[in-house]
């Protein structure tokens, strides 16, 4: 094994970790934007206001996402598993 080949495989695989956690954060995030922008309007300091909607969110996008994100977890394990004969030698 080459070390392009592996340094491919690990680009790959880093890819697909951020674009899996980018599906399950920027949602929460852009939520957590929201309420601390009405949280500012109106002078409310409360840590929970802002906790529970962002993790119902979160909950909500693992829910959604998750056939999605185990189809392309499955899909590189898949690629590595059937490849492993051209890979290694």
């Amino acid at each position: 094994m080459t070390p392009e080949v592996v340094l491919d495989l690990y680009r790959q695989a880093f890819f697909l970790i951020i674009v899996i956690v980018a599906v399950l954060i920027v949602p929460s995030l852009l939520l957590g934007l929201i309420i601390a922008t009405f949280q500012a309007a109106t002078q409310i300091n409360e840590q929970t206001l802002s906790f529970l909607p962002r993790f119902l969110m979160t909950i909500a996008t693992l829910m959604w996402t998750g056939p999605w994100i185990v189809g392309e977890i499955t899909d590189y394990f898949n690629f590595l598993f059937h490849n492993i004969p051209f890979l290694i030698g």
